[in-house]
Formats: C-alpha cells, sequence, structure tokens
C-alpha cells in the first residue's frame, strides 16, 4: 500500500465548553486531491490548523510519510511541505501582495519573490492581482487570492485549501482546479475543504465526513449523490428552500442615478454612471467577478462612503448620499459586509456586545442582561452554534459568525437590506437557512440588494438580477429572462443596451 502523505489519527481538540474534534481521523494519499466535508462547527478548520502546526491537539497523532511529527508552528509544516490557504485571512494590509508572498516562503525563496517571476505566476494561476497594490485596499475576493498565491509559490507537497472558491469566478475556479489536478498529476496532495457539494463530486478523488469533531464516514464523493452528502454532514435530511409566494414588487425603495465614484488608493475600478433602482418585495441580485466595483457599491449604498451628491442615492425617496451608516439604519436600511471579522464583527468583542454594533441602546444605557438576552435570541433562532451569548466572536466558524449577522441585522426588521456574500464558507444547511430568511424579509415587503458572486445562489433566490463589470452596471433582467450563460457572458462587459 502507498504509504500515506498525511494521516491524523485519533484527533482531540477542546476548547472552554466546546469538544472542536473527537478522536477524528484523516489520511490522505500522494498525488490525491482528499475533500473534508461538515457543517460549520464541525470541527473541519480546527482538524487543518493541527495538521499545519496552528494549533495543537490534546490527544491523538501527527504523521507525515508514515512517521510521525510534532508540529510545534506552521514553520515546522512548511518545512515538511506542506501549504495551507486560510478561510480567515492571515495577511498584512499595510504591505503589497509581493510583500506578503515573500513574508509567507523561506529566505531564500523570499529573496525571489522579488524577482520579476512573481507576475508570470500570476498569470499562470489566472489570479488577477497586482503584485504592488497593497492588501488593505483590496475586496475579500481578491485577498484570498492573495493567500493561494502565496501557498503555491512556496510549490508544496500538500496544500491545504478552506473554502478556496467562494469568492471566484465559475472561469477562475475552473482555472484552479487544473492547477490542483495537475499538482495531484505531480504527485502532490490537496486537501479540499469545501460546502459545495457539486465542487467536491467534481474535483476529488475521496472525502471525510466530519460531524459533530467525530469522523463518520470516508467515501468517493463521485459514486455519491448530493442529497446523500449533505445528510452525512448534517445527520438528517437538508431542507429545501421555500420559495415563498410571487414576488410583487412595489414602490422605489431604494434607489441610486448616475453614480459615479473614483477608484481609491489601490482599488484598481471605481463606479461609472450607475444607477439602479430597487423595489419593496424584491430581492435584486447584482453578480460579477471580484473586484469589479461591487465593494465600492456596498460601501456607498450602507453609508460607509458617502457620495459627492445627497441625491445620488435615495431611500424610500429621500436623499441620503451624504449620511453616515447610523442615520441610514435609522430610516431602515440595514447592510451585511462580506467582511466578518474586523467590519461585520469586532473579533474580540462577545456577541451581545457586538449586537451593540448595528443595534446601539436607547437613552445611552448599557443593559448588560438585555444584550446577552438578545444575543442568545439570535444564537437560538439562527441556529448560531456558539460556547454561549458573550463568546468572543472570533471563537465562531466563519459560518457560525455569519449566520449571526445575518439575525442580528434581520431582527432590526430593515425595510431595505443590502447583503454581499451572505453563504461566503456556509455549509449547505446554514445556506438553506439563510436564503430562506431572505426570502421570507422579502416576503413581508421588504427589499433585498444582494451583491454575491455565486451563481447558483443568485438564479435560486432573485427576483431580479444585473451584473457589475468594470465598474459599470448592466440592465436589469428578470430572473427568467436570463441564464447562467448569459451572465457569464455579462460579467465580462458583453450586455446589450436594451434596458429591462
Amino acid at each position: 500500500m502507498t504509504v500515506p502523505r498525511l494521516e491524523l489519527r485519533g484527533i482531540t481538540k477542546r476548547y472552554p465548553g466546546v469538544l472542536a474534534n473527537d478522536e477524528a481521523s484523516l489520511c490522505v494519499a500522494p498525488g490525491e486531491i482528499h475533500a473534508v466535508l461538515g457543517e460549520n462547527g464541525a470541527g473541519k478548520s480546527t482538524l487543518m490548523k493541527i495538521a499545519y502546526g496552528a494549533l495543537a491537539p490534546d490527544a491523538g497523532e501527527v504523521r507525515w510519510d508514515g512517521r510521525p511529527v510534532r508540529l510545534a508552528s506552521p514553520d515546522d509544516a512548511r518545512a515538511l511541505g506542506m501549504g495551507m490557504v486560510f478561510q480567515h485571512f492571515a495577511l498584512f494590509e499595510t504591505l503589497t501582495v509581493a510583500q506578503n508572498v515573500a513574508l509567507g516562503l523561506p529566505a531564500a525563496m523570499a529573496r525571489e519573490a522579488a524577482r520579476p517571476w512573481l507576475a508570470p505566476l500570476i498569470e499562470r494561476y489566472r489570479l488577477d492581482l497586482d503584485p504592488d497594490a497593497y492588501v488593505g485596499d483590496l475586496s475579500v475576493g481578491e485577498r484570498q487570492r492573495v493567500e493561494l498565491l502565496r501557498a503555491l509559490a512556496a510549490r508544496p507537497r500538500l496544500l491545504i485549501l478552506d473554502e478556496p472558491t467562494s469568492v471566484l469566478s465559475s472561469a477562475a475556479r475552473q482555472a484552479l482546479f487544473r492547477t490542483l489536478r495537475q499538482l495531484a498529476q505531480e504527485g502532490r496532495s490537496v486537501v479540499y475543504i469545501s460546502h459545495k457539494l457539486a465542487e467536491i463530486r467534481e474535483l476529488c478523488d475521496r472525502c471525510t465526513v466530519l460531524r459533530a469533531g467525530r469522523t463518520v464516514a470516508v467515501l468517493d464523493p463521485r459514486a455519491t449523490g448530493q442529497d446523500e452528502l449533505a445528510a452525512l454532514m448534517l445527520g438528517e435530511a437538508v431542507d429545501r428552500v421555500a420559495p415563498g409566494g410571487a414576488a410583487s414588487a412595489g414602490e422605489i425603495a431604494l434607489s441610486v442615478e448616475a453614480l459615479s465614484v473614483p477608484a481609491g488608493e489601490g482599488e484598481r475600478i471605481g463606479l461609472r454612471e450607475v444607477s439602479l433602482a430597487l423595489r419593496a418585495g424584491e430581492i435584486l441580485g447584482v453578480a460579477g467577478v471580484s473586484g469589479n466595483g461591487q465593494s465600492a457599491l456596498f460601501a456607498v449604498l450602507s453609508g460607509e462612503r458617502t457620495a459627492a451628491l445627497d441625491d445620488a442615492v435615495r431611500l424610500h425617496g429621500r436623499p441620503i448620499g451624504r449620511l453616515g451608516p447610523a442615520a441610514r439604519r435609522e430610516l431602515g436600511l440595514r447592510a451585511i459586509p462580506e467582511e466578518r471579522l474586523g467590519r461585520g464583527c469586532v473579533p474580540d468583542m462577545g456577541l451581545d456586545e457586538n449586537v451593540l454594533l448595528t443595534a446601539p441602546p436607547s437613552g445611552g444605557w448599557l443593559h448588560r442582561r438585555r444584550l446577552t438576552a438578545a444575543a442568545a435570541g439570535i444564537v437560538s433562532r439562527y441556529g448560531v452554534r456558539a460556547a454561549s451569548p458573550r463568546a468572543p466572536a472570533r471563537s465562531l466558524s466563519g459560518g457560525n459568525l455569519q449566520r449571526f449577522m445575518v439575525g442580528r441585522e434581520l431582527e432590526g426588521a430593515p425595510t431595505v437590506l443590502v447583503v454581499a456574500q451572505p453563504t461566503w464558507g456556509v455549509d449547505v444547511g446554514a445556506a438553506a437557512r439563510i436564503h430562506q430568511a431572505l426570502i421570507d424579509l422579502r416576503d413581508t415587503g421588504a427589499a433585498v440588494l444582494l451583491i454575491s458572486e455565486d451563481m447558483d445562489e443568485l438564479l435560486a433566490v432573485c427576483d431580479r438580477l444585473a451584473v457589475m463589470a468594470a465598474g459599470r452596471i448592466s440592465p436589469v433582467v428578470t430572473r427568467a429572462e436570463v441564464s447562467a450563460e448569459a451572465l457569464g457572458r455579462w460579467m465580462e462587459g458583453g450586455w446589450g443596451h436594451a434596458a429591462a
């Protein structure tokens, strides 16, 4: 038998109030693309951090090429030939792309990274990055590509990818798959963590399923149906999203008129004459490849960035272009950013304290019990797995933190909700729950603007759709008028001139 490249035996890891891994196991062969599947909080990220030396297990053994190894840090793992792209980024925002790549490499390779070979590497993997751009000025999707570039630059023997395609376009995703298959053909191993069951069935040779911290199955995903995979992951069948009543769009709730915003420092694309009308009682989707102006649009709509003219943005007919986020919330607009830690939540604050970010206390008084009760209600109603309502935001998995953020904003009963990448890194069960919450909100008569790079998500929940490319926005069309193929062409700016 082939000696496993990486083997984890009986791994156990406890946190206060949480058993993250419970004698979990994983075996990855040379030249294999191996998926690790599980719902949010199942212990996938913790298991991978242990494999990479970022965490120490409380019990169990890590073996590399058949030999037991003790990994005191990621440096030890990298010295063996491992590379990892984390779901939550580990980048220096004040440094450039090239500098961040160099910092992730051994000294000899880091010197080489300063040479012109970095640009061809970016082109080879179709990562569409400017080596001289500062990471702090990049979108979430672009930052994920920097992490991927840094890992690939070290030429690893085993590459761990945690939700690598969450914010990649279809073309970029297929380019990544080609790269991963080439790595496997060269005898390298890939550990692929994803909630996208179709991707796992298309790409991976084997799949290890985790549930509640334990390994419950090892199987061939290509011979297993998506419903069966989902049931193994969740321990039950996945609830189907109910489409709700037919959308009955009402008055214009949020509008943008001829909005132009210059590209900020380090940005390549601003907004160019963007006009858009969102109506009450509908979900309007905005598709596009990351970095084409979606982040700027979200910032202007949420109030993070103000417009030059007050009437460039209107909420229920009222000019709000120069109002900040707090003033817009008072008028009924709430926003959920794509970046969870740092923008959506303060990492070291408890969930109860994070409730305050978008629901400040009336009269200026803080009532700790009320805050804790509010956070506990969100945790219960939206299926958030947390040690307690006071658990720090950083202690939650990405998907559970996303559930909390969605619940926090929906509890504010918005008349207009602007949300970016709501199911990025979220398991199939949680994604269905979030989609249902957005549909239910729409059915109350609220207006939802959904900015996403997930084509399946947009086609599943939206009533109307538009595409952003190069800072411009396409005509708006109904769901029935457009196909996934047409949207893909529009992402390259190839739309007609007829308005919907």
